[in-house]
């Protein structure tokens, strides 16, 4: 375990998903929402309404093992008619699972898709917030911003990929749109010292100029 490593907290919202992490050793993302791979050392696992008392909280991690593609209707045969049945999925093969103590609580109740972070951050989290670096915070809310405007798109993680700027990306009708948090390179720059509507405004007035957005995102439940 070292400081840099990368945890990738992904989304339970069903208790027989959770019993497949604890009991089978494996969890499934829709490679739709993972473009780009599954970029990780660890995964954690973000325990969502379903589960009662403990709704919002990270309880549990493991280190990733190994990874392969899947469709869904092989991962789970007992739902050939689901929606997303012919999708494929990446399998992930986990290691130990352990319980994370200090679980870690979303006391902000602030919305939670897929977070990338370092080791050293994750072990001594006890919140959400504990889990950003301060410029992954500040793309964090404008994605949420563009979310709630109805525009999907997608982040980078400053820990997904080391060294590289935390960006936003969204596929439009003429082209893809970027912002990142560095000055340099092609995109919009991301100045955090701006107001952040003032921030979305200029996002979305380029976004029109290249034909609105393309893509539609997965919603959690219907994975």
């Amino acid at each position: 375990m070292f400081a840099e490593d990368r945890v990738l907290v992904g989304v339970i919202n069903r208790k027989r998903d959770l019993q497949s992490v604890l009991d089978d050793k494996w969890y499934r993302i829709p490679q739709a929402q993972m473009k780009r791979g599954v970029n990780a050392e660890y995964i954690a696992f973000f325990q969502s309404k379903a589960f009662g008392e403990r709704n919002g909280g990270i309880y549990y991690f493991g280190d990733r093992k190994g990874i392969e593609l899947v469709y869904r209707r092989d991962l789970i045969p007992s739902e050939p008619n689901h929606p997303r049945a012919n999708e494929a999925y990446y399998k992930i093969q986990l290691g130990t699972i352990r319980e994370k103590k200090p679980p870690i609580l979303n006391t902000t109740k602030r919305t939670i898709g897929f977070i990338y972070t370092t080791w050293d951050r994750f072990i001594k989290a006890s919140k959400i917030s504990d889990l950003y670096s301060k410029e992954d915070y500040f793309v964090d809310r404008i994605y949420h911003a563009l979310r709630n405007a109805g525009v999907p798109s997608e982040r980078i993680w400053s820990a997904e990929y080391k060294n590289t700027a935390p960006q936003l990306r969204v596929l439009c009708e003429k082209g893809t749109f970027t912002a990142s948090t560095s000055s340099e390179g092609d995109g919009m720059y991301l100045d955090e010292n701006r107001p952040d509507d003032k921030i979305l405004a200029g996002i979305l007035a380029e976004i029109a100029k290249q034909g609105g957005p393309l893509t539609i995102r997965i919603p959690f439940d219907m994975l």
